[in-house]
């Protein structure tokens, strides 16, 4: 058994090595010298244009001055997440957020009064597999106010819709009508 396996890899051996022999002895005979350094000239010539091309690509983009300034787009959808209320005290303001988002059929996943952040979330109609969650934050404002600014997303797309944001408003300012003192 032992004889049987070292004879096997002597054979091995030698198969590679007549092999390698093989392969060094055809390689001359087998192509012409001006047609092996022709081929070697043009995989020198793609190897530094593909190099070249790759170097380029690892160059990013230079930041402008504006990456992080709000555009326009911006700040038309943000005019219609945001409303101010004259409410002075921010936990009226926060119940009435939490109520408003339960009476819309919303679970409440979190409450930060410390922040003034609510997140919550449903499933949307007509299928009840799509997800639409919002995102509330109460700031306070001088004067007594308080600012109000919804953030929704639709299967994790922002809403840029008017009218969920006017049901949504219309909604907290009865919420608040019933929770004043």
């Amino acid at each position: 058994m032992l004889k049987a396996m070292s004879r096997g890899i002597n054979l091995s051996r030698r198969l590679r090595k007549a092999d390698r022999r093989g392969r060094s002895e055809r390689r001359a005979e087998a192509y012409p010298l001006e047609y092996v350094a022709g081929l070697s000239a043009a995989r020198t010539t793609l190897a530094i244009f593909f190099s070249l091309l790759l170097l380029y690509g690892c160059v990013g983009p230079q930041p402008t001055q504006d990456l992080l300034a709000p555009t326009d787009a911006q700040m038309k959808i943000r005019s219609l997440q945001t409303r101010t209320f004259d409410i002075p005290d921010r936990q009226v303001a926060m119940r009435g957020v939490i109520a408003a988002l339960q009476d819309l059929g919303f679970i409440i996943e979190r409450a930060n009064e410390g922040l003034g952040l609510v997140t919550a979330a449903r499933f949307a109609e007509p299928h009840y597999y799509d997800v639409l969650g919002v995102t509330v934050t109460v700031r306070p404002e001088p004067e007594g106010r308080m600012m109000v600014r919804a953030n929704a997303i639709y299967n994790n797309k922002p809403i840029e819709d008017p009218k969920v944001y006017q049901n949504f408003f219309a909604t907290l300012e009865r919420s608040l009508f019933i929770t004043k003192p």
